[in-house]
């Protein structure tokens, strides 16, 4: 059962609540942006239609209030089968609005309290499947698709000391670090030993072929083109690499593969974001090699992808190059 927003549910032009096949109540009102908050947090909410029940400081309580009662009525149900509940939340994506229960909470302006409202749904759904002593039968992985978008970092790092990108190079819509490396987390009461964590590096896109690997199923030939089990990684049952490589893809659609510690960038600059006007100029990181077509950065010594090895390593870029070309040909990183 799907109840959900068109689009991100406080930014896109469609504000009303889908639930199932239906919207049960209409976007038939311009929205009137007046009574919002302005701050530099509130970017992103776009004109457009909106419902008259759609409240777009509370939409994250409403989706916790229906996950919750999902998670009631499959207890109620007595059912044998298992469950698959995705939360996505609006926090915390631009614009940060966060509810009237969160505002002040911090001391870290609207979006320290959209961070905090995060927090407090996801404690909110463990303490729901602790209730319903479902929390030892529940894989739970919390994550996010990228890393902090510019405006927020910009804003946060100059008023709070607060960075979600740092000690990253890069930010949303990147090919550094700061673009793609994001935390996740994930916990499984008598599977996952607490407090255990792993340097492997896995991509969202491996949560298919892990779900897989849970259940049973068998993925299709033409499926999961990029996903891997990372189940023995959870479960702390290997140390090796359960992928050999991993691909990024910028906004611009650039590319860049990583194998091991090493990283090639299939282009100049971020791949993303100009660095050279506006607001991240201060922030720009001088090349070393700007003249290469390339970057090529050895993450473990350099993990700010300050020092372009490219040029001092032919052999390495053109074997990291060759396998990017393989996978573009193929449409695919992960075997059949």
């Amino acid at each position: 059962h799907f109840f959900g927003t068109a689009s991100c549910p406080t930014t896109d032009w469609l504000y009303a609540f889908i639930d199932g096949n239906r919207v049960p109540v209409p976007p038939t009102q311009i929205v009137d942006r007046t009574p919002l908050p302005k701050h530099p947090y509130s970017r992103d909410n776009r004109p457009g239609m909106i419902a008259p029940d759609f409240d777009l400081e509370e939409v994250d309580m409403v989706f916790l209030d229906k996950s919750l009662k999902f998670l009631e009525n499959h207890a109620k149900s007595a059912s044998k089968k298992p469950f698959f509940l995705f939360h996505s939340l609006q926090a915390v994506h631009l614009p940060s609005f966060p509810g009237r229960d969160f505002k002040g909470k911090t001391g870290a302006g609207p979006h320290g309290d959209f961070i905090f409202e995060f927090d407090h749904v996801i404690g909110k759904l463990l303490q729901k499947l602790d209730e319903l002593h479902l929390a030892k039968d529940t894989l739970v992985i919390v994550s996010s698709d990228n890393g902090p978008e510019v405006g927020t970092v910009i804003n946060m790092r100059s008023k709070y000391q607060h960075d979600g990108a740092r000690p990253w190079r890069g930010v949303k819509r990147d090919n550094w670090e700061g673009g793609h490396r994001v935390p996740m987390v994930a916990r499984w009461p008598g599977r996952i030993k607490a407090n255990t964590r792993t340097s492997q590096t896995v991509c969202l896109t491996d949560l298919m072929a892990t779900c897989a690997a849970i259940t049973g199923a068998k993925l299709p030939a033409n499926a999961a083109e990029d996903s891997f089990n990372m189940l023995p990684v959870l479960l702390g049952k290997t140390t090796k690499p359960v992928r050999d490589h991993t691909l990024h893809q910028t906004i611009s659609l650039a590319l860049a593969i990583r194998k091991g510690d090493w990283k090639y960038l299939d282009h100049k600059g971020s791949g993303g974001n100009n660095y050279a006007r506006g607001a991240l100029r201060k922030f720009a990181i001088p090349d070393n090699a700007p003249d290469a077509p390339g970057q090529l950065y050895n993450l473990a010594r350099d993990p700010e992808e300050k020092d372009n090895l490219a040029a001092r390593n032919p052999q390495l870029v053109k074997q990291l190059k060759a396998k990017l070309e393989e996978f573009k040909a193929s449409g695919r990183s992960a075997p059949r």
